[in-house]
């Protein structure tokens, strides 16, 4: 049964929970703020409003007294100075009423007090004050002291009184401040709590819904999907939860059906592969039984197939010693076909012989100096270069890994062909050189012979492709097949280069050792590092070294016809004639 996909899906959930929560914390974040800044106000009304309020209503009686002491001591002592300390309280007075109404916009019932104490002052200075001072002026200490009776100390005792119903005012509104400080203090608590509450419940909300909705559907999937690893291809995968999760389920358990169809693909295969297995041990067991009779063919084709050959060859040898002149002039040509036919049919079987040996019978790889096998190459080849006056030259070779038998036969074959292939009437040159193309020794043997035409290129190397008549060169047609064979053995290629001028031009690759190609990185790296600094402002007073030829032959002559100068190192020459 396919479970139905319906409901709010997990991505949906989580945003509305995330919204309500994200509205509610900016909510109570809004009204934190808007409680912080009355708060801050309130701290700001008890800093700076109440509290010098408090201070300021104290200097104001502090005038008041210096006022009522100096027309009490004026009028005793009828000393104008005595009347300094009122003056200086009455500025005081006037600075410190003008202070205080700075601050009492937001206090209407101080203001009220500061103005009946304004009141009583002004009475008592017009009915007590001003009138000692003239009396005190005009008729003397006498008739002031007279003004200073009980009725005067009373009056100034209601200036007192105003002042202190002012002082506890101004202390009422400071309580009241306060009290609205620590209760925006609170309620800013209170809300914070909150907050921490709704994140905290926020959290738990999402765990458990995390844990209903995430991991335990994750937790019955992964069940399921670990007992289809262990082999149970056929059990379906169901999954329960959101919608995401359900589909999720489907794609795994389609997963597992492509799997299973798979797997049923793969073991009919490796049925089908184990029975080609089979059938190829069969095979290699035939190849192995074949080789064996060829081996036991080999054997027969160079010893007993051979027998007969060299008998008839013997005997017709006598034939045409013994019976020479004694036949007709067509007897002796008879007898010269058998012999030549013999001893070709003897070199044919050699080549044959050889060829199917290649690969075959095996030395093992060992380093090889291709110098000192020119040099063998130069000895074997001596007799035919004697004959056509030829000159055997190469430059500095490489050591590679290889079987020097097989070397040495690939390049006599080379050099022999290129001497036999001459033009007529020219000395022959045969030039042999290498360079280090990437990690591959490019070899190349260049003369100047008759050449090959371009068509013919790819023909030449196939077994028993000759492109000249017999009597014209002679040969059994196979030694370039036996090149071939043995560069492919050594992991390399053979091709004609047909872009060259004149004569034939022969290359073939060969892998080179790990220290060659290292070590041709490292002078490319030298030589990169070189061009770098031409700009150097450093003059150099050294002459430009002359090119010398390396060892790798990247910079050695391809021609035949234009051997290296004598004397420059890793040249040899082979000159004979």
């Amino acid at each position: 049964m396919k479970p139905v996909i319906g409901g709010w899906s997990l991505r949906r959930r989580v945003i509305t929970l995330l919204t309500v929560v994200g509205v509610l914390l900016i909510g109570l974040a809004t009204a934190e703020a808007a409680m912080a800044a009355r708060n801050r106000t309130q701290i700001d009304a008890v800093l700076n409003e109440t509290g010098p309020l408090r201070v300021q209503s104290q200097e104001l009686l502090n005038a008041l007294l210096d006022q009522e002491t100096a027309i009490r001591g004026y009028a005793v002592s009828g000393d104008p100075d005595d009347l300094n300390p009122y003056r200086e309280g009455l500025e005081q007075e006037k600075s410190v009423v003008a202070s205080m109404r700075t601050l009492l916009d937001d206090y209407p019932q101080i203001s009220q007090e500061l103005r009946t104490v304004e009141e009583h002052v002004t009475r008592w200075r017009q009915s007590v004050a001003q009138p000692v001072i003239i009396t005190t002026e005009q008729s003397g200490t006498s008739a002031g002291q007279a003004l200073v009776t009980e009725a005067a100390r009373q009056q100034f005792d209601e200036v007192r009184s105003a002042v202190n119903d002012l002082q506890e005012e101004v202390l009422a509104a400071r309580e009241q401040t306060a009290d609205n400080v620590r209760t925006s203090s609170n309620v800013l608590v209170v809300l914070l709590i909150v907050a921490a509450l709704v994140v905290v419940v926020a959290g738990a909300v999402l765990l458990l819904s995390l844990d209903r909705m995430v991991v335990r559907p994750l937790t019955g999937l992964a069940t399921q999907v670990r007992e289809v690893a262990e082999g149970d291809y056929q059990h379906r995968i169901a999954t329960v939860g959101p919608p995401e999760f359900i589909r999720l389920g489907e794609d795994v358990d389609a997963m597992r059906q492509k799997i299973a169809a798979d797997l049923a693909e793969v073991r009919a295969a490796r049925e089908r592969i184990e029975w080609v297995n089979s059938q190829l041990q069969k095979q290699a067991e035939e190849l192995t039984r074949s080789n064996r009779d060829l081996e036991q063919f080999a054997y027969v084709a160079s010893h007993d197939l051979q027998e007969p050959l060299r008998k008839v060859a013997s005997f017709c040898q006598l034939l045409q010693r013994r019976y020479a002149g004694q036949l007709d002039e067509r007897a002796d040509q008879y007898i010269a076909f058998a012999v030549d036919g013999a001893q070709r049919m003897q070199r044919l079987i050699n080549d044959l012989l050889a060829f199917s040996r290649i690969g075959r019978l095996t030395t093992g790889f060992v380093e090889v100096d291709l110098n000192k096998v020119m040099g063998d190459v130069a000895g074997q080849t001596e007799a035919a270069r004697q004959y056509a006056d030829a000159e055997l030259t190469w430059t500095e070779l490489p050591v590679i890994s290889g079987e020097e038998p097989l070397l040495t036969n690939l390049l006599a074959n080379l050099v022999s062909n290129s001497i036999k292939f001459r033009r007529p009437d020219v000395p022959s040159k045969v030039h042999v050189s290498a360079r280090l193309v990437g990690a591959e020794w490019e070899i190349t043997c260049q003369d100047n012979g008759i050449g090959i035409e371009p068509e013919f290129a790819d023909k030449i190397f196939v077994i028993f492709q000759r492109l000249h008549s017999k009597d014209a060169y002679p040969g059994t047609g196979i030694g370039l097949a036996i090149v071939k064979k043995i560069v492919e053995y050594h992991g390399g290629r053979v091709w004609v280069d047909t872009d060259v001028p004149e004569g034939t031009a022969i290359r073939f690759t060969l892998p080179a050792l790990p220290g060659d190609v290292a070590a041709a990185a490292a002078a490319d790296s030298a030589q990169e590092a070189n061009a770098v600094t031409v700009g150097d402002p450093t003059p150099s007073t050294e002459a430009p070294a002359a090119p010398t030829e390396q060892a790798d032959g990247s910079d050695q002559p391809d021609r035949a016809d234009e051997p290296p100068e004598s004397g420059r190192t890793g040249d040899m020459r082979e000159t004979v004639g």
